[in-house]
């Protein structure tokens, strides 16, 4: 197939059914990242006689899969039909914590008198640079994994629209693909609620939010959850007046509330306009403007924003892909219908990654995809019930999550026993002006077996990782009170709180017995 750039990103504009911008500028960053991702007149090539698996979808649990599949030996075929790299790259994990990273940037220059250091006079934002910039990071990072560099790594790539032409093959551009094994890893995408006039005034999701070239001067975000946390945040500190609204009577319901309490008002420092337990009620136009009707108990009031941001979670893309005919099982909410082992109801075909699982991120897409790879390829057994899947809200500060809360510990009947360590007591935090936080870990009482964690720190992505591979290590709290950490950091507010469960385990008996060989 050939098809050309501009066609590329049309049908992609088009597969996602979002309003304008429907494309990102033009520039040489934006050129080179589709020569990357979807290179002009690609060729599609001739099938293999029967490939060892066929891949349907080049997102992050594709690629995985794609490289780690063709690295050791097997025939492999990648079927995509938009762009290479899936949402996480194109309009997801990449251009989203390109432009967190440029807002946190302006909110530092803000609070400089926070560290000792003037406030520079007139900062003023350049929102097009911040976009431009978050465009260069997307060609850079999509180099690794460009449609020629998976050729040359042993992988058959095909650009179109893939269906099943029965139980063991996939068409694709007229050519049909016979596999042995196959896995559909073809991602979700944005959902819209049913609000009446939305669709008529035009809306934004991350499919196409990162197309702005100019920050809207009012935004509206609906959602609450970690991409409407995330960017109502961003783009406040980039010089909108952000308004959120959130049917929930806290921001990201699933996380601990403290853990909330502090986001929510972090973000109400930062001056977005907060509505909880808010509904939109309706949105219609007006002096070219967008009038939203916001509800709450009894009460309605009407805002005037430029652009409306949707965020309110993500739904698989199981269409057009004529599942029927390869006897694969799926809902349109919950996705494709997978076991333990991550296979559908075909049993020569697998899912993975976002168009699966529960929990949709893309490094739980990764490990499902090395599942896949092991399961269907080498007869191995590996669960998914068996993966510890740690989490992270891209906020400031970040809240990241391992394990489990104590909510659902106690639904268990598992007794728990929870050390909490205070940022503001973290000398690192201290010094670095990052106070706001916690470091929580839960441990089955008795014990120092770690059940979960919460961490609430300007990094805590970065310090749930140790306690992620505890977790899956079975390392208990005493171990880490061993682990020497490097001062000052902020992770050592880990070790604090394994030192505090040391000090648990000195009973009474012990002292006394410690005093008296002491007196000795």
């Amino acid at each position: 197939v050939a098809m050309t750039n501009s066609s590329a990103q049309q049908g992609y504009a088009m597969q996602h059914d979002e309003s304008p911008p429907s494309r990102p500028p033009d520039d040489r960053f934006h050129r080179a990242l589709l020569d990357n991702v979807h290179p002009l007149a690609w060729r599609n090539p001739n099938p293999a006689n029967k490939y060892n698996l066929v891949i349907i979808g080049a997102g992050p649990a594709g690629l995985v899969a794609a490289r780690a599949a063709a690295g050791l030996g097997a025939k492999v075929a990648l079927i995509e039909r938009s762009l290479i790299g899936g949402d996480c790259l194109n309009i997801g994990c990449v251009p989203s914590k390109a432009i967190i990273r440029t807002s946190r940037l302006y909110a530092e220059m803000r609070a400089a008198e926070n560290v000792g250091a003037q406030v520079p006079r007139n900062i003023a934002v350049d929102f097009p640079s911040a976009m431009q910039r978050m465009r260069r990071v997307q060609a850079h990072i999509s180099r690794a994994d460009s449609a020629r560099r998976l050729c040359e790594a042993g992988v058959d790539v095909y650009f179109g629209d893939a269906h099943f032409a029965g139980p063991r093959a996939v068409a694709v551009d007229g050519k049909t693909l016979h596999f042995k094994k196959a896995l559909i890893a073809t991602g979700a995408r944005a959902m819209t609620p049913s609000i009446p006039g939305l669709a008529e005034a035009g809306y934004l999701t991350n499919a196409n939010v990162f197309n702005l070239t100019e920050c809207p001067r009012r935004l509206l975000v609906i959602g609450g959850g970690p991409l409407g946390c995330e960017l109502a945040q961003a783009f406040c500190r980039l010089g909108s007046h952000v308004i959120i609204a959130q049917d929930d009577p806290m921001f990201l319901p699933k996380e601990e509330r403290d853990a909330a309490q502090i986001l929510s008002d972090a973000l109400a420092r930062d001056g977005v306009e907060i509505h909880l337990n808010t509904a939109v009620a309706a949105v219609r136009m007006e002096g070219g403007k967008k009038l939203v009707d916001l509800v709450s108990d009894d009460s309605k009031i009407s805002v005037s924003v430029d652009e409306i941001l949707v965020g309110i979670g993500r739904a698989p893309n199981v269409e057009g892909m004529d599942l029927e005919a390869a006897g694969v099982r799926y809902d349109s909410e919950a996705g494709i219908v997978v076991n333990d082992f991550l296979q559908t109801t075909n049993p020569r075909i697998y899912a993975a990654g976002d168009v699966c699982l529960e929990h949709k991120f893309t490094h739980t897409a990764d490990a499902s995809a090395r599942i896949v790879v092991q399961n269907a390829l080498f007869l191995g057994r590996k669960r998914l019930s068996a993966l510890t899947i740690p989490w992270c809200t891209y906020t400031d500060p970040e809240i990241a999550h391992v394990g489990l809360y104590v909510r659902e510990a106690r639904e268990k009947a598992i007794p728990v026993k929870t050390f909490t360590v205070l940022m503001h007591d973290v000398d690192r935090a201290v010094t670095d002006g990052e106070e706001e936080g916690f470091v929580k870990i839960h441990v089955r009482d008795g014990t120092d077996h770690i059940l979960g964690a919460t961490v609430v720190a300007r990094h805590a992505g970065e310090m749930i990782n140790g306690l992620s591979l505890a977790i899956t290590s079975g390392i208990g709290l005493r171990a880490l009170a061993r682990v020497i950490h490097t001062y000052p950091t902020q992770a050592e507010a880990v070790k604090i709180a394994a030192d505090a469960y040391t000090r648990t385990r000195l009973t009474q008996t012990l002292r006394s017995l410690t005093r008296r060989w002491l007196a000795m």
